[in-house]
């Protein structure tokens, strides 16, 4: 979820942009702004920060063992094209 602080300073940032003349209403537009963005961020379903970097570990993770395991059959593939009867006594 978004943190709230940055919701509420964007929302500032925004009600801060409006007029002068309207700025009695600046309280209520912060307001409704901060809901609108709220509510604009949940639809996105975004992530946290935090969870893209689990994510990306687990990814790097996934990616060093794939790579692995491709050398390992490569070395296999190898061995069986150089003994194809597999006789290990060489």
């Amino acid at each position: 979820m978004i943190d709230p602080k940055i919701l509420d300073d964007l929302a500032r940032k925004l009600a801060d942009s409006v007029p002068t003349g309207i700025r009695e209403l600046q309280k209520d537009l912060e307001k409704n702004l901060h809901v609108t963005l709220q509510s604009a961020f949940k639809k996105l379903d975004l992530v946290t920060r935090e969870e893209f970097e689990v994510q990306s570990t687990l990814l790097a993770r996934s990616r060093a063992k794939l790579d692995a395991l491709e050398a390992q059959i490569t070395a296999l593939e190898q061995n069986q094209k150089n003994n194809p009867l597999g006789d290990s006594t060489k």
